[in-house]
Order: structure tokens, then C-alpha cells, then sequence
């Protein structure tokens, strides 16, 4: 009886891992929108600082 209950358990766990997949698609979306943000918030200072020089 202990076998059984040892394979349905790991059975269950098996068919409950794929939500690591939409876990990792998660950060990978987190991922671009951070690399998003960082290239408009360097373009932006970029702006800022090249108005700076020509003043």
C-alpha cells in the first residue's frame, strides 16, 4: 500500500512541474521590460545631457 501511495505522489508531482514553465515565462517578460526601461532611461539622460552641452 506504501508503493502506491509513493507513486501517485510522484506522479502528482510530475504533472504539477509544469507550472515552472509559466513561472519562467514570467521573468522572461520581466527580463525585457527591464532591458526595455534601462535603453529609454539611458536614451532619455542621453537627450538631456547632449541639450546640456549645446546650451
Amino acid at each position: 500500500m506504501k508503493k502506491w501511495s509513493f507513486y501517485s505522489i510522484m506522479i502528482l508531482s510530475v504533472m504539477t512541474l509544469t507550472g515552472c514553465e509559466a513561472v519562467e515565462t514570467i521573468f522572461k517578460a520581466g527580463m525585457w521590460w527591464g532591458i526595455i526601461l534601462v535603453c529609454v532611461i539611458v536614451g532619455i539622460l542621453l537627450l538631456i545631457f547632449s541639450r546640456g552641452k549645446n546650451s
